[in-house]
C-alpha cells in the first residue's frame, strides 16, 4: 500500500531552493534528505500544501510566493538603533544577526544591513521575506509518524525519544 502524505505524515524530501534568477539558495544534494512531520507548521504553509497527497517517488517543481512562504517584505521591520543597543558585541558589522527581544518578550532574529558611525541599520525580516521561492523536490519516504512525534509536532531521529 503507498502511502499518501497527510496529516502527520513523516516525509523524507531532497529539495533545491532557488530565487527567481535562478540561484540555488539552499539545497540537500549530497546530504541526509529533509525529513518532517506533515501539519504541524514544520514548512512553509505553500511547500507544505503542494506535498499533500504526493507519494514516496513523487518529484516535482513548485513556486511558492511571498504570501505562502515567509511573508511580504515589511518596511515597518528595518530599522536605525544606536550602537549602544549593543551591549557586550565587540563590533557590528553588515551580516551579523542577533537575536532581539521584542514586545512580550517575543524573540525575533535581526540582521544588520548597514553601518554608519554609531548608527546601526537593522532588519527583522526573514532573509527570504518578499521573494517567491521555486523548490525543486523529490519525495524519497513517507511513513505514519508515530504517536510521540505526533504528541511533540516533530519528528524523532530512527524514532527514538529525545
Amino acid at each position: 500500500m503507498t502511502l499518501m502524505i497527510g496529516q502527520n505524515s513523516v516525509v523524507s524530501m531532497h529539495y533545491t531552493l532557488k530565487n527567481d534568477a535562478g540561484d540555488v539558495l539552499d539545497s540537500s544534494e549530497g546530504k541526509d534528505p529533509l525529513v518532517y512531520l506533515h501539519g504541524t507548521n514544520n514548512l512553509i504553509p505553500g511547500l507544505e500544501a503542494e506535498l499533500g497527497g504526493k507519494t514516496k517517488g513523487a518529484a516535482f517543481n513548485a513556486s511558492i510566493p511571498p504570501d505562502q512562504a515567509y511573508g511580504e517584505f515589511n518596511q515597518d521591520f528595518v530599522q536605525v538603533v544606536n550602537k549602544s543597543m549593543f551591549q557586550g558585541a565587540e563590533s557590528v558589522e553588515v551580516g551579523m544577526s542577533f537575536v532581539a527581544q521584542g514586545e512580550g518578550g517575543a524573540q525575533r532574529q535581526i540582521r544588520v544591513t548597514e553601518v554608519n558611525g554609531d548608527d546601526i541599520t537593522i532588519d527583522a525580516n526573514h532573509p527570504l521575506a518578499g521573494q517567491t521561492l521555486h523548490f525543486e523536490v523529490e519525495v524519497v519516504d513517507v511513513r505514519e509518524g508515530t504517536e510521540q512525534e505526533i504528541a511533540h509536532g516533530h519528528v524523532h531521529a530512527d524514532g527514538a525519544d529525545h
